[in-house]
């Protein structure tokens, strides 16, 4: 009888530890016998000294590409700068750091007392805003990797109508929107998360964002750049940024002979034709039709956030915590009857489930608040875009549009005045 109590007690003790090991997916690998570490999926930090020596490079960069824009004006130099930014600050810095992703940064700085910026993170994020205020968009020109990597697509570009452009970068408006409010709310960093050419730069990366990336090059080949047009959330703030810049690309050094040859050049449709000033009936109509969109402009802000508000609940649950707070409510509730490796994790951490309930309301009331302020801001933006294309601005000669311009300098090989100048300067070289 001992015996047999005796062998009862160890098959019991024995059972759980068994019941642990055949709950195991797969068998754990070998440590011991040759087994290599996976690669990581994101690159390694830097010492901080290689930090500092990226955001030196991109000031190199941005400073050399001033001057290859508005004073060589060397489209096949601004093309080789474009090559080394591609190299360096893409394959190389495998796209990190990022001034695009780094907006996401500077959200979670202003909402989150607990988080401070990197100092080099923020270099990346002002340092194009401040060339781009006085210059020009010349970090889009040559020095950004993901502009980059697009341009070199491409090939056959076609002209798509202005109400389309417009209207398409809606799109990277809700980007920048969803991105900040993720961001503030500690819920992700979607614009990481989503970057279509990173996985290039690492060589890995999820099969769905390697098929988007595919995807956008290919459609570069005929539409100029889609990413930066469309999606990119930096590339907007840089829009605003470039329409009061100081400086500027000018198409022709001196008077416009009006070839159109510019114009045909340009494949982001950045090039604005001559346009006289309204007169009589026509310019009484559009003064009506300016005060309609300025009284809808109103309706639209607070549409935007109602329609918004709806999306709430759904923009709540990109937040892991709140997910889990579902998950374990259900099973509390005993609508489920399993568990996730979640929620097991979450049970043998010892938290309280009231602490999980209420850390996820928090985050719900926060994502319904930013959902009202994200709606009305796509409101607004939709509404000003209706009144920018009911003011026509008076022009005398082709010009490059500030803010669609991205001074990838194209359209001085295509000026012929540009040729008449260079050629007087090579003249008074050899005269020399």
């Amino acid at each position: 009888m001992i015996r047999k109590s005796l062998i009862l007690s160890i098959l019991l003790l024995a059972v759980p530890y068994a019941a642990a090991f055949g709950a195991e997916r797969f068998p754990p690998p070998e440590f011991e016998s040759g087994y290599e570490l996976p690669s990581p999926t994101t690159p390694s930090p830097r010492v901080d000294v290689f930090e500092y020596i990226d955001a030196v490079v991109l000031f190199a960069a941005l400073s050399v590409g001033t001057y290859l824009v508005l004073k060589k004006r060397s489209r096949r130099w601004i093309f080789a700068l474009m090559v080394f930014s591609l190299v360096y600050f893409g394959f190389y810095r495998k796209g990190c750091v990022c001034p695009i992703g780094a907006i996401q940064n500077a959200a979670m700085t202003v909402f989150d007392k607990s988080y401070a910026m990197p100092v080099v993170v923020l270099a990346f994020l002002i340092l194009p805003f401040v060339f781009t205020l006085f210059f020009g968009r010349v970090f889009c020109a040559a020095v950004c990797p993901l502009g980059a990597i697009q341009d070199l697509f491409v090939l056959k570009p076609i002209a798509i109508p202005r109400w389309l452009d417009s209207s398409l970068r809606l799109f990277a408006y809700l980007y920048l929107g969803l991105g900040i409010l993720f961001a503030a709310t500690g819920s992700a960093f979607v614009i990481c998360r989503y970057d279509p050419f990173v996985g290039f730069f690492r060589v890995t990366g999820s099969f769905n964002m390697i098929v988007a990336g595919i995807c956008l090059l290919v459609i570069g080949i005929f539409i100029g750049r889609p990413y930066c047009r469309f999606l990119c959330p930096y590339s907007v703030i840089l829009r605003q940024f470039s329409r009061i810049s100081r400086w500027r690309v000018t198409i022709t050094p001196d008077d416009c002979i009006q070839c159109r040859l510019c114009e045909d050049a340009c494949p982001f449709g950045a090039i604005r034709s001559p346009a006289a000033k309204w007169r009589g009936e026509d310019y009484s109509v559009g003064k009506k039709r300016l005060a309609l969109l300025l009284v809808l402009l109103g309706v639209l802000v607070v549409f935007g956030g109602w329609v918004a508000s709806r999306a709430s609940g759904w923009m709540a649950r990109v937040d892991w915590r709140v997910r889990l707070a579902d998950r374990v409510y259900l099973e509390e509730t005993g609508k489920v009857s399993d568990t996730t490796d979640a929620s097991a994790a979450f049970r043998a951490t010892g938290e309280e489930i009231k602490e999980l309930y209420a850390e996820a309301s928090d985050i719900e009331a926060k994502m319904a608040t930013g959902s009202w302020i994200l709606g009305g801001f796509m409101g607004l933006v939709a509404g000003l875009k209706l009144v920018g294309h009911s003011v026509r601005r008076t022009r005398t000669d082709y010009e490059a549009d500030r803010a669609s311009c991205f001074a990838c300098g194209r359209c001085f090989t295509y000026c012929p005045r540009e040729h008449a100048r260079l050629d007087k300067l090579k003249n008074k070289e050899e005269g020399k």
